[in-house]
């Protein structure tokens, strides 16, 4: 075994010339040069990098700047060519690699885990590794001296308690990590040939270890001691050596895998994630368990097949490189309000929030090319295909909002650190470039070699292996060594390489882009481009529209009346999208149409512009993307340009043949810019387009302006009414003297039990204020009907506030107080003491079954579960609800009202001038949409809408507003108004009477909110799930967020029995089975310190934030500085 000196002094002694050349050192090129050198045999390695020693890592971010080389895809590249960091982008892709004696094991993580048996049943996988391959990959881990990791440092910490309470299926890897962690050398480490320091756990490994505690193959292999550059200098060697007449099979370059890299970056967290690396200064005053750790130290695998691993940021990365130059913020908008915060608490010396850096990693296709461009003389690459990439990406947001905080997204479609492939190995020159032991194929007959040529490195591995393959190259590079002994010694000529660079073409795939007006000639033809994110991915759409007017006349006949839309307004539409995140190439329209004045005749005064594509990729595969914009008269057209520009899209995937494949549907948005449109129009092109442009915007002037419903307008005939089950009508006299009533249903037991099952639960339900959200006779799906279908009894409670039993003075606590509790006697008075309730509360009725629980009039024993729609012990409300509450115009109404609190809604010929004048100002209040029913109108004027009407049946909207809501108890406005000021139940005195009582609360809960607000935002969801997992968490609780969904319409609307009815059904069986001791769901339990971390999931949606362009809040920001400047002078 020589020491470095004698090999350093042998490396330089040519005289005797030498029996193999190694290019490169990483951990194919040390392992074949330590392994060859072990044997006795001479041995050259060439590395074009420098020897780095642990003082001359980079400590800081100008250090690292002047030790990185960025190469572009013009030609033009800058920094020194032995930089440390040599980081080349593609178009839409970034690869990073290493250059230095230890090649990438100087400045990784030293991440060390075993080959998954995956990879190693991917058919590309060589059968002959398999012989072997345990015995090279133990020696490989004892070479590289591998470890585990000592403590839990704060990242683990942190991650480990976000699993413990994630309820999908993902499981830690034990990492082991090529780090030295002894305190001291053991024994077993007596052959050490280099003295090492133990890790400080200063969490700066991915700039390189400038304490000298990394096993990076300088200090192991190459100590101890054919091609193995590296993928990029492989195959770029390769081609120069094919360009001088060296038979090399046409597989080479193709199989190019980035091991399903994705990378984010996480910002802005409240949790004590200790992500950012440390001085020397700063290490001294920290213990060893509260310093960030290795790199990365923590990695869990999903069950969908992929690995997130956390890592601390190096002290000498530059946060700008994370959040502005190479990453988009999520959710978008917010990313530079971000940037704003935190420079003024760096600035006022605040507390800084903390970051990480996570790494996803996993399957792709294998699909990607490497070519050599003969015009720069530079590699070339095109990543490949990763299906998972949209997956990797919510689970990114996912863990974001687990964590809090801003997530940073790479702009780029592929952005890798671990290169696979690209010389594979494979049986035959017709399928790779090598054989199993790394052998160059000759391609003049399918099996024979180049005598004496070898890859040893990670060009081979001919498929991703789904986790951080440093291990995985060491131990083909083992696997190779041990054939390339035995044939080393025979080959006793020797071979030079020539560097100079030499090029290749560069095959490219050009799809021929359809002129959507060929062959045609267009009255209008529209270019358009719309850029946005779709399922937080960057998205862009090249449209061409050509708006023909055919059937004229028939278009004259059929719609001249009703507002449709005009035939100039609708037409086909061509053109492609750039997806990079699906499809590396253009998806191309290959049919689409356009509708940009739709019409709705559940929504008449709101205007739709309706997109439907249908694309197809390279890949044969097709998608859908169906996209609109909404624009309502609302607030005098305050949102008529974000309305005008943004198209709200979902894309989905077309599976091919019933593949088995989970359904990609994602969700997002589209905008056109203000020079984008000003180009559409600046090129508007047709004999037509004049008139389409005046057309458009007298639409527009209809829909904002002049606010004339369109469509036709029929009253709904109330002969579909469908048989309602019968029943029984109980008046209750409560505690302090009102009458309230309570209808009954008797329930069929359900045949699905197993025998001897006791009779199940009754529901009680519980309206929101003055409607009907359960007994919808019109309706063949509601919810009473649903619940009898499962066997349930069912009790409908109609307290003081329901029209047909109004109060004339009462407050929301009265219904605590007193009407739930009586209604609850009367079920407990049928069915006896012992029996239990589920109860499903709606809105107003949701903060009255809390204020009877948590202030203690009934008791949770008697309480199965709890289903709330839009409603908790909090009651948070969106922005035009929120002010109205804190405007006066409750106080103003109950003045106008009197003593008559009783408000009724119909017209009739004798109306009081009180409630015809709160009429009138309730009907010109702004909502958000607006109708035709003069009673809907008022109602909406007070409340705000309480669902979307492209929700809600004709049928039923008629009867709820002219048989079923008929009288509008206000008396207990007041109260409701402090309860929306604070935001939580209140009593009628304003006092939090209520929340400081949780053990009150022993019940399973679900708490479901609509996804598209009114009235009530998720947070309300939210904040009850978290307070319940908080104070009761030995019981179950779930909260839903059911998307396209507003107030009340997720109990009447059409879909509700397809979307909402199943989560509510379900968490009554749970409960049930529970209850019966038929099953037992193990609980997870959060701790106090993630539920505070964490931030609602379904919150950044269409807020103030993401209104506007970061640019667009520059320049108000800047103006804004200029007006305060000019008032100062």
């Amino acid at each position: 075994m020589k020491t470095q000196g004698n090999l350093e002094g042998r490396f330089g002694d040519r005289k005797d010339g030498y029996d193999a050349i190694v290019v490169g050192s990483g951990y194919g090129g040390s392992v074949a040069a330590c392994r060859l050198s072990m044997a006795g045999i001479k041995v050259c390695l060439m590395e074009r990098g420098r020897r780095w020693k642990a003082e001359d890592f980079p400590t800081d971010g100008l250090k690292l700047i002047s030790a990185m080389r960025m190469d572009q895809p013009s030609g033009f590249s800058f920094g020194p060519k032995d930089a440390l960091f040599q980081v080349y982008e593609q178009n839409d892709s970034l690869a990073a690699v290493a250059c230095g004696l230890g090649g990438g094991s100087l400045v990784n993580a030293g991440v060390m885990l075993p080959t998954p048996i995956r990879a190693r049943r991917n058919p590309k996988w060589p059968k002959e590794w398999e012989r072997d391959w345990d015995i090279c990959e133990a020696s490989a881990a004892a070479m590289l001296r591998t470890q585990n990791v000592p403590v839990m440092f704060p990242i683990a910490n942190v991650m480990a308690e976000i699993a413990r309470a994630e309820n999908e299926e993902t499981f830690d890897n034990l990492i082991k990590l090529s780090i030295n962690f002894d305190v001291e050398d053991s024994p077993s480490n007596s052959m050490k040939l280099q003295k090492m320091n133990s890790c400080l756990a200063c969490g700066n490994c991915l700039a390189g270890c400038p304490y000298n505690a990394k096993n990076s193959t300088d200090k192991n292999y190459l100590l101890l001691a054919i091609q193995a550059t590296g993928v990029f200098g492989t195959v770029k060697i390769l081609f120069q050596s094919q360009m001088r007449g060296l038979r090399l099979p046409k597989t080479l370059g193709s199989g190019f895998s980035c091991n399903g890299n994705s990378v984010a970056y996480l910002a802005r967290s409240a949790a004590p994630l200790s992500g950012h690396g440390l001085n020397r200064k700063q290490i001294s005053k920290l213990p060893f368990q509260e310093r960030p750790g290795p790199s990365i130290s923590t990695s869990y695998t999903s069950s969908s097949g992929f690995t997130i691993q956390s890592a601390v940021i190096p002290s000498a990365y530059p946060n700008l490189l994370f959040k502005e130059i190479l990453t988009y913020g999520w959710p978008t908008g917010y990313w530079f309000f971000h940037g704003i915060f935190d420079k003024l608490k760096y600035m006022i010396d605040f507390k800084s929030t903390e970051a990480i850096v996570l790494n996803a990693m996993g399957y792709d296709e294998g699909d990607g090319n490497i070519m050599l461009d003969k015009n720069t003389n530079k590699i070339c690459f095109s990543p490949p295909y990763d299906p998972l990439l949209p997956r990797k990406i919510e689970t990114f947001q996912k863990l974001t909002k687990k964590l809090g905080g801003i997530l940073f997204m790479t702009k780029y479609r592929s952005t890798a650190v671990h290169l696979l492939g690209g010389c594979n190995a494979s049986l035959d020159s017709s399928t790779g470039v090598c054989n199993h032991s790394g052998q160059v194929f000759d391609p003049e007959t399918p099996a024979s070699v180049h005598s004496g040529l070898y890859i040893c490195d990670a060009s081979l591995i001919p498929c991703s292996v789904g986790i951080n393959p440093a291990l995985t190259i060491a131990t083909a590079a083992e696997h190779v060594s041990r054939h390339l002994l035995q044939d080393i010694i025979e080959f006793n000529s020797k071979r030079g390489i020539n560097f100079d660079i030499l090029a290749v073409d560069r095959s490219q795939h050009f799809f021929a882009d359809k002129n959507l007006d060929n062959n045609h000639s267009s009255n209008v033809l529209i270019k358009e481009t719309i850029k946005g994110y779709v399922g937080g991915m960057p998205c862009v759409a090249y449209l061409k529209m050509k708006m023909n007017p055919q059937n004229l006349k028939e278009f004259a006949e059929k719609n001249s009346f009703t507002g449709g839309s005009h035939p100039l307004l609708r037409g086909k539409v061509g053109g492609y999208m750039v997806f990079r995140a699906i499809e590396k190439d253009k998806l191309h329209i290959i049919d689409g149409e356009v509708d940009m004045c739709a019409v709705d005749c559940r929504t008449p005064y709101t205007q739709y512009m309706r997109l439907h594509l249908l694309l197809v990729a390279s890949s044969s595969s097709k998608y859908i993307l169906e996209g609109r914009k909404i624009m309502n008269p609302y607030l005098l057209a305050l949102y008529a340009w974000k309305e005008t520009t943004t198209l709200h899209v979902t894309f989905k995937k077309i599976p091919v043949n019933g593949a088995r494949e989970k359904m990609m549907n994602l969700n997002g948005e589209l905008r056109v810019s203000f020079w984008a449109l000003l180009r559409s129009f600046m090129t508007l092109r047709g004999n037509k387009a004049g008139r389409f442009t005046y057309i458009l915007l007298l639409t527009f002037v209809r829909t904002y302006v002049l606010q004339i419903p369109r469509g036709i307008h029929i009253i709904p005939s109330d002969s579909c009414h469908k048989p309602y089950p019968s029943s029984t009508l109980h008046k209750i006299k409560t505690e302090d003297g009102h009458v309230i009533s309570c209808r009954q249903w008797n329930g069929i037991q359900n045949s699905r039990g197993v025998k001897g099952e006791k009779q199940l639960s009754p529901v009680l339900l519980l309206n929101g204020h003055s409607t009907e959200s359960y007994w919808l006779p019109t309706e063949p799906h509601d919810l009473v009907r649903t619940l009898l279908e499962e066997g349930h009894e069912v009790w409908l409670l109609q307290p003081r506030f329901h029209p047909m039993n109004p109060a004339n003075s009462f407050t929301i606590e009265d219904i605590g107080k007193y009407d739930i509790p009586a209604a609850i006697s009367k079920i407990l008075e049928l069915h006896g003491m012992s029996m239990k309730i589920h109860v499903i509360a709606h809105c107003v009725g949701g903060l009255a079954i809390h204020i009877a629980l948590m202030g203690g009039q009934i008791s949770a024993t008697h309480i199965a579960s709890l289903s709330c729609t839009n409603s908790s012990m909090f009651f948070k409300l969106t922005t035009l609800s929120r002010l109205k509450m804190w405007l006066p115009l409750v106080p103003i109404s109950m003045a106008i009202l009197g003593k008559e609190n009783i408000l009724p809604l119909l017209e009739t010929p004798k109306t009081c001038f009180r409630h015809w004048l709160l009429k009138c100002i309730a009907y010109c209040l702004p909502r958000y949409e607006r109708c035709t029913c003069k009673e809907c109108e008022i109602f909406s004027g007070i409340f705000g809408n309480t669902f979307w009407h492209e929700n809600v049946s004709p049928t039923l909207h008629h009867w709820l507003n002219k048989y079923s809501s008929t009288r509008l108890p206000m008396a207990a406005f007041p109260h409701l108004r402090k309860i929306c000021n604070s935001g939580f139940i209140v009593d009628s005195n304003g006092n939090n009477s209520y929340l400081i009582h949780p053990e009150r609360m022993a019940v399973s809960t679900l708490y479901i909110s609509g996804g598209r607000s009114l009235l009530v935002t998720p947070e309300t969801s939210f904040l009850a799930n978290k307070y319940m997992k908080l104070h009761q968490p030995d019981f179950q609780h779930e909260r839903i967020v059911v998307e396209g969904f507003g107030h009340s319409d997720l109990l009447i609307g059409e879909k509700s029995y397809e979307k909402v009815f199943p989560h509510l059904i379900s968490h009554i069986r749970v409960a049930e089975q529970e209850a019966n001791g038929l099953v037992n769901f193990e609980k997870k339990k959060c701790s106090k310190e993630v539920l505070e971390w964490c931030d609602d999931p379904y919150e950044g949606y269409g807020k103030f934030g993401s209104w506007f362009s970061p640019s667009a809040i520059i320049f108000l920001f800047f103006s804004f500085l200029l007006a305060l400047v000019s008032l100062l002078m």
